[in-house]
């Protein structure tokens, strides 16, 4: 599976400087880590964020976002936002914010 390489050197520079976010090759894509712990990713043209179970709900009801079915099954606590929901860089630091907020509650792995 491809993915855009150009949402993924967005990233690479959102998160440029920052040592304890490392980028992983995950599911035929790339994921970026916090501590070991899945933050945020690309699957094919999409952002993939974690948000957790608390706060899922309400963040699947912001424009743009959707249910991360990337198996068949929905994956709790992830979202998929579609790219005119990360057009502009502050649309995408807003969506990396909420998915560090949540993973930075999780232990280290």
């Amino acid at each position: 599976m491809g993915y855009d390489t150009g949402l993924a050197q967005r990233l690479r520079e959102a998160f440029a400087g920052r040592p304890e976010i490392e980028e992983r090759r995950m599911f035929g894509s790339i994921a970026f880590m916090l501590r070991g712990n899945m933050l945020c990713g690309i699957i094919g043209e999409r952002l993939m964020v974690r948000v957790g179970a608390q706060q899922y709900a309400a963040v699947l009801a912001r424009p743009h976002a959707a249910e991360m079915d990337f198996t068949g099954r929905p994956m709790k606590g992830f979202v998929s936002v579609a790219p005119p929901g990360f057009e502009s860089d502050g649309d995408l630091a807003a969506w990396l914010r909420l998915g560090e907020q949540f993973v930075a509650t999780l232990a280290p792995k």
